[in-house]
């Protein structure tokens, strides 16, 4: 499954998760929700859906997804084992390319919402950890199974990865740069993210 595919999905499900109300909701769906109606607002704005306004319904929408997702864990989920190998600095440097790698992935993919549904199927905590499980209904009648992990950090519920029919999204990332390390090296992925990241 690409990371392409992932992505839309995760979308469809951010953009629907506030159009259907769940039932017994808890902690984490709500503020999931709450994220999904800030997103919900900006793209449905009137006053930002004009060219000119692209670059500030992307500011938005960004800070939006910043609130609910924990780039850290999942940046160093996704490193594997070589985390534990890099400098502070480092660690900063891939912080910051991960999360800006997913956004653009993501932001590319909000207006391809078209009315998919969504089913909530329950929500499961654990200490700290939470699941919450969703079905999304597509346009063609099909189903998509959505696990959302999150973390809780103080008060939040943070995203620290998604999980797209089984297949996370964490893994997937994880397995496609321990790829290119093992081919090449450490450095050649960062250069590869870096080019990622520049491009328009």
């Amino acid at each position: 499954m690409s990371v392409a595919f992932l992505f839309r999905s995760i979308v469809c499900f951010l953009l629907v998760v506030g159009v259907s109300a769940p039932v017994l909701a808890g902690e984490p769906t709500e503020q999931i929700k709450q994220t999904t109606d800030k997103i919900l607002s900006i793209v449905k704005d009137p006053g930002l859906k004009s060219p000119s306004k692209a670059q500030e319904r992307r500011r938005l929408i960004r800070k939006s997804v910043d609130e609910r997702f924990d780039w850290e864990e999942m940046a160093r989920r996704s490193l594997g084992k070589y985390w534990a190998q890099r400098s502070a600095e480092e660690k900063k440097e891939f912080v910051a390319l991960f999360s800006e790698l997913v956004e653009r992935t993501y932001m590319g993919k909000v207006e391809d919402y078209s009315g998919e549904k969504v089913q909530y199927e329950g929500e499961t905590i654990d200490g700290d950890y939470a699941v919450v499980k969703v079905t999304i209904i597509t346009q063609k009648n099909r189903n998509i199974s959505v696990d959302y992990r999150l973390q809780k950090e103080g008060s939040e519920w943070l995203v620290y990865d998604v999980s797209i029919e089984g297949v996370s999204l964490v893994n997937n990332y994880r397995s496609q740069f321990n790829s290119i390390i093992l081919q090449s090296s450490y450095q050649d992925l960062i250069k590869r993210l870096r080019a990622k990241v520049t491009q328009e």
